[in-house]
């Protein structure tokens, strides 16, 4: 019989990269150090800055709080704190804010963003409820029912306005759309109602049976259009900076104007 001939050597495998992750991410304990270990910047810290970071970057987008870390590192609370000190001004660690506790310091390795359960999702910038925000998506939902086919609409198509007017930096997701149409439903400026499939619905192309909303009806059957929500101002991003002798002013608001022209007296 012939030889065997020699396998093939096998092809090196790629080195895995940084996690960026969540904590399910990082190493489990005794596994030796954080995942940024080809970092340069690792190298040059002292034996307890290397120890708090690894301890802060394990909890990977939950971060730590500096108490916990005390307890956990063993280290002396100065020690710590001026180990934190030393891995901020390398841009190793942060603070981040609970939303739920604003006075408990808590920090994270640099490279995670904090999690809905710290940062309290979008409806809160740093640790506090963004009323702005939430305002300003409000009203545009609203106006997203006044102008749908019908005056029907359903939280999927209110999403996809959303997402493609540009308005907003972050993209809200159809689950947050959705919170946001309970609590109009909640506060009577929504109506919430199932689709027949006939009439308004086939005209608006939502299916039997799908949950979609419209405007409150007055007394005569037609859609009842509060003043505000009827002003371009109402949705407008900008109304922040609108003022009467302004750059951005009614004077000059195309959208004013058409809005004006419209009105029946």
């Amino acid at each position: 019989m012939g030889r065997r001939p020699a396998a093939a050597p096998a092809a090196p495998v790629p080195a895995a990269k940084r996690p960026r992750a969540g904590p399910q991410s990082a190493p489990a304990s005794g596994t030796g150090a954080a995942g940024g270990s080809r970092d340069p910047r690792l190298a040059h810290l002292s034996e307890n800055e290397r120890k708090v970071y690894d301890a802060i970057w394990k909890k990977g987008d939950m971060g730590m709080w500096t108490a916990d870390l005390k307890t956990e590192t063993g280290l002396p609370p100065s020690v710590v704190t001026k180990a934190i000190r030393a891995l901020h001004s390398k841009s190793l660690t942060k603070d981040v804010v609970n939303y739920r506790n604003r006075g408990r310091k808590m920090v994270m390795a640099f490279e995670f963003e904090p999690s809905k359960e710290i940062s309290g999702g979008s409806w809160y910038a740093e640790g506090s409820l963004d009323v702005e925000f939430i305002g300003v998506l409000r009203r545009f939902c609203r106006r997203a029912i006044e102008a749908a086919p019908g005056g029907l609409i359903t939280t999927e198509l209110v999403a996809a306005s959303v997402r493609e007017s540009g308005v907003f930096k972050m993209e809200c997701s159809v689950q947050q759309i959705g919170e946001i149409m309970g609590a109009l439903v909640l506060d009577g400026e929504v109506v919430e109602v199932t689709s027949t499939g006939k009439g308004d619905f086939a005209f608006a192309g939502i299916p039997p049976g799908k949950k979609c909303y419209r405007c409150p009806r007055d007394g005569g059957g037609r859609t009842r259009v509060g003043a505000f929500a009827s002003i371009p101002c109402g949705v407008c991003p900008r109304i922040a900076e609108c003022t009467p002798d302004g750059i951005i002013s009614p004077k000059n608001c195309v959208y004013y104007d058409k809005w004006l022209n419209s009105l029946e007296f």
